[in-house]
């Protein structure tokens, strides 16, 4: 948990630099653009959210956000394992609009070409309110260091 913390400390140092280098780019900007704030709505993006989790996501990352076994460790058809989507993996470290296209477009978006992803493509599924419902409920597990410095990436972003 040392380690977590004293990473999470160096990211968060880098993304205030970047932040502080980019001011120009998001002033005027609404943070609802750029953000999903889980606690923003009281409950009701957070009650939609893990129905839609349970229903579509926990299957592969888990019903209690734990990832596959070995999720680090590819796969022999050279998938990696589905990701724990708690702050022990890495969802944190993207912005919101990279999460919504790799859920709306499948995991081959992210990825180098010729690598393998078994996140499949959910933008015909799934509307863009059910996808920012899920991602709200997932980030409501994350404890508020890793959220702040989650929210400094997506605005460095901008």
């Amino acid at each position: 948990m040392a380690n977590l913390r004293f990473s999470l400390l160096g990211l968060a140092a880098v993304v205030i630099a970047v932040t502080a280098l980019n001011l120009g780019g998001f002033l005027e900007e609404s943070e609802a653009a750029w953000f999903i704030d889980p606690n923003r709505d009281g409950g009701a993006l957070l009650s939609q959210g893990r129905e839609v989790y349970a229903e579509h996501c926990a299957g592969c990352h888990g019903a209690n956000l734990e990832g596959e076994p070995n999720w680090r460790e590819r796969r022999p058809d050279g998938a990696m394992p589905a990701p724990p989507q708690d702050a022990s993996g890495h969802t944190w470290q993207h912005t919101d609009d990279l999460l919504i296209e790799i859920i709306s477009q499948g995991g081959k978006v992210y990825l180098p070409k010729g690598d393998v992803s078994r996140m499949p493509a959910f933008g015909e599924i799934l509307s863009l309110e059910e996808i920012t419902a899920v991602l709200a409920f997932i980030k409501s597990h994350w404890p508020t260091d890793v959220l702040d410095i989650q929210k400094a990436i997506c605005k460095a972003a901008r």
